[in-house]
């Protein structure tokens, strides 16, 4: 039977129409012995550890809650809000980072009957007041003194009917006079020992049964990048949906044989936003409906360290990461000439090996020894046990993702959109294609409006192009009290995604560029600038590249170098650089090595699309200096302001475009 076909055809307990509430509970009663959540001890003061409801983690390594102890959390934690006050269609908050408090707190809402409103980290106390008083949250839960610091600043603007803090607030802070003094002021713990009193069974069952799977579960906003964020009502049947939806995809089905698929026993390191709808589903709905253990990692900064002490099966992630990643191993082999003509010599093998339809008895026996010399401590370095990865959340190189394949660490390239719960299409194990988002889920119909785009996008296609239109179980039903918005963004049932694809002849969906990032020279051409800087992606000394043009005679960009990276090929080259970062970023020798990395990928595009003047920025896009979302999108209106001058002199007194700048 064809993976399509068996796809089509699978049944599994862990499908089905249910709530999220429902398919929790379900799974816990399957999986009551299995593991799964595993936290890491010494980052966080957990209030539920200091009430003995979970045993203390040791520092730096982790600790297993079973299926079983996480279903009596969940329930003593959603009796606790129901005596607080929750109640059918409330909007709860949670605000705070990715740990095993946020998914318990979740499930124990859902089982409430409220729905999750979410706010990321990173939140100023104008975006926090933002998030809470537009869907008129009835409450939040908050991570520590921090998050709770900015949540009182904006109360009096709020109508809050209690704060919930995940962590003991230490003295000092200035917050533990406030929980020790104020009702309407609690830690997780004492909402779970106010549950834990209160639990009745028969009441929580009856939760539960009230719960249609229409009704709301998530409100999930926007990044906010072209505006203000919007709310994306997303309800249990929509994420339900895209559980089968995925399941179907990746779970145990019959005609796998020995393939890698998602199941009980599956293990998964999470460490995006859950307040995104990617991880959301991908790292955290998906994997207890199918009984997998969800380990939480410490930080992205810790990931090497935590991906040895978990030994994951699977993860999902965005481009970013992996380029970051990529980064590190490359780094760690280049720690000498020796090393690093080993590590480009295996990975010339890798890449060529994974291209050939039949590689030779020559390319076996090199791609052999490439493996025990590089890719096989590469994967040790990942815990040794990856089956493959998912990536989403923005486009991935094919060029880095085709080396992920030749390491054997394949990237599973997916795509979807807040509205869509998120998954529209991804590739499957069994068949994947680099340089696509794989072919839709089950369910899942799209199409194309071809009236959006011009032929310098079309190009040599051999499938429609245009802009995604698509409909499925999956997809929302519009934005929170935003009527107007709502209906701009359907063509009767079909929801516009805004995204430029090409539907190809063997049903896999490639993406080209979001529509409103297509860049419209002053010659009339257009040019799609997120191909240009991925092609950037596997690059030693250019960290990142925002491409540019808008409305000009010709494309430019700016570069951040890969500092490291750039260090390294001077050192190798008996070149002494400048310690300052502008300083380096001036240098002519640095400026002429970049210079040559961007010749190397203009050699690829037309004459049209190609990087004529480019500047060095000495500083990275980071969430941090508000120059990338959350999810670690590029912030571009936010870097065009920032670096407004730097862009003028790239076009000043530029008629043709050849001369790059000093």
């Amino acid at each position: 039977m064809d993976w399509r076909d068996a796809e089509s055809a699978f049944d599994d307990e862990a499908i089905g129409h249910t709530t999220l509430s429902r398919m929790f509970e379900d799974s816990a009663e399957r999986n009551a012995e299995r593991v799964a959540q595993r936290y890491k001890g010494g980052i966080y003061d957990r209030s539920l550890v200091g009430r003995g409801v979970v045993p203390e983690a040791p520092d730096g390594d982790y600790a297993d809650l079973t299926y079983g102890e996480m279903r009596g959390v969940v329930r003593a934690l959603a009796a606790g809000f129901r005596e607080l006050g929750v109640t059918t269609n409330d909007r709860v908050g949670i605000f705070a980072h990715t740990r095993m408090e946020w998914a318990q707190c979740d499930f124990a809402l859902l089982a409430a009957g409220a729905a999750a409103t979410t706010v990321y980290t990173s939140s100023s106390e104008r975006q926090v007041r933002y998030l809470l008083d537009d869907p008129n949250a009835t409450g939040v839960v908050v991570e520590s003194a921090d998050h709770l610091r900015r949540v009182l600043a904006v109360e009096d603007d709020l109508d809050l009917e209690f704060v919930v803090v995940m962590d003991e607030i230490p003295d000092g802070s200035g917050m533990a006079g406030a929980v020790r003094d104020r009702d309407d002021l609690l830690t997780l713990g004492d909402v779970h020992e106010l549950g834990a009193a209160a639990f009745d069974e028969a009441t929580y069952e009856g939760w539960l049964d009230e719960r249609d799977p229409e009704d709301l579960a998530s409100l999930i906003y926007t990044s906010g990048t072209t505006g203000t964020p919007k709310g994306v009502r997303l309800s249990h049947r929509n994420f339900r949906s895209n559980v089968n939806q995925c399941y179907r995809r990746f779970g145990p089905r019959p005609d796998k044989g020995d393939a890698p698929r998602i199941a009980p026993g599956s293990v998964t390191l999470s460490f995006l936003p859950l307040a995104h709808v990617f991880e959301r589903l991908a790292g955290h709905y998906l994997m207890f409906a199918a009984g997998a253990t969800v380990a939480y990692a410490e930080s992205p900064d810790t990931l090497r360290e935590d991906f040895q002490l978990v030994e994951p099966t699977t993860g999902t992630s965005v481009p970013r990461v992996y380029e970051k990643l990529y980064d590190a191993i490359r780094s760690q082999a280049s720690e000498s000439p020796l090393k690093e003509r080993i590590f480009e010599w295996a990975v010339d093998v890798g890449r060529r090996h994974h291209e050939s339809d039949a590689p030779g008895y020559l390319l076996e026996a090199q791609r052999r020894l490439a493996d025990r010399l590089v890719f096989e401590q590469v994967r040790e370095a990942l815990g040794g046990n990856i089956d493959f990865f998912i990536s989403g959340g923005g486009s991935l190189s094919a060029d880095l993702c085709a080396l992920y394949h030749a390491m054997g660490l394949p990237i599973l390239e997916g795509y979807g959109l807040t509205e869509t719960s998120p998954v529209i299409a991804v590739n499957p194990v069994e068949e994947p294609k680099v340089g696509t988002i794989g072919p839709p889920v089950e369910d899942v119909e799209v199409k194309v409006d071809d009236t959006v785009v011009g032929d310098d996008i079309r190009g040599a296609a051999g499938g429609d192009v245009g802009e995604l239109l698509v409909r499925g179980p999956n997809v929302t039903d519009g934005y929170w009290n935003l009527p107007e918005e709502t209906a701009a963004a359907f063509d009767g049932e079909w929801f516009r995604t805004g995204d430029i694809v090409e539907l190809r002849p063997d049903g896999y969906v490639a993406f080209r560029e979001r529509a409103k990032r297509i860049l419209v020279l002053s010659t009339g051409k257009n040019v799609a600038p997120g191909p240009i800087e991925d092609a950037f992606a596997s690059s030693s000394v250019v960290e990142q590249c925002l491409v540019l043009g808008d409305g000009r005679k010709f494309v430019s960009a700016l570069v951040v170098p890969n500092f490291q990276g750039v260090r390294e090929w001077a050192e190798s080259e008996g070149i002494d650089l400048p310690e300052d970062a502008r300083d380096l970023c001036r240098d002519d020798r640095v400026q002429a090595r970049v210079d040559a990395e961007i010749d190397r990928v203009n050699e690829s595009l037309e004459s049209y699309e190609r990087i004529k003047q480019f500047r060095l920025v000495p500083e990275e896009f980071t969430e941090e200096n508000e120059m990338m979302t959350p999810t670690m999108k590029k912030k571009r209106r936010n870097i065009l302001d920032r670096y407004a001058d730097q862009i003028d002199m790239l076009y000043r007194d530029s008629d043709d475009g050849d001369e790059r700048p000093a």
